[in-house]
C-alpha cells in the first residue's frame, strides 16, 4: 500500500450458502467465511464496507456456485463494476465444514 492509500478490511463475514460440487452442499446451505481487503486513494471517493458486505453476501447466495472459484470471479468482477476506484482486492472464501481436519478455501489478489 502506498502513500495516501487506504484499505477497507473484511474479516470473517460469516453467512450460509449454498456453495460446492458435493449432494449435500447443493441441498443444504453451509456456513461461508469471507475476507477482504480494498486498496483505494482517495477518501473522498472512499469504499463502503457495508455495501461490500451486502453486495459479497448477495452475489454468493444467490449464485449457488459450484465451485469456490466461480464465486470468487463473478465477486471479484462485480465489486470491480460497483467500486471502479478499488486499486486493488484480496478475496478469501472458506468453507469450514466441508472437511472434519482442515479450513479450507480459496483466494486471490488482483491489482488494477
Amino acid at each position: 500500500m502506498e502513500n495516501g492509500e487506504f484499505r477497507i478490511i473484511i474479516e470473517d463475514l460469516t453467512f450460509k450458502a449454498i456453495l460446492g460440487l458435493l449432494e449435500k452442499e447443493r441441498n443444504e446451505k453451509q456456513i461461508v467465511i469471507v475476507n477482504a481487503k480494498i486498496d483505494y486513494e482517495d477518501k473522498k471517493n472512499y469504499i463502503d464496507y457495508a455495501k461490500v458486505c451486502d453486495l459479497i453476501v448477495q452475489i454468493i447466495q444467490n449464485g449457488k456456485f459450484l465451485l469456490i472459484e466461480e464465486a470468487i470471479d463473478e465477486v471479484e468482477k462485480r465489486l470491480k463494476i460497483n467500486f471502479p476506484q478499488m486499486k486493488s482486492l484480496y478475496l478469501h472464501i472458506k468453507k469450514p465444514e466441508i472437511l472434519k481436519n482442515a479450513l479450507v478455501g480459496v483466494e486471490i489478489l488482483r491489482k488494477y
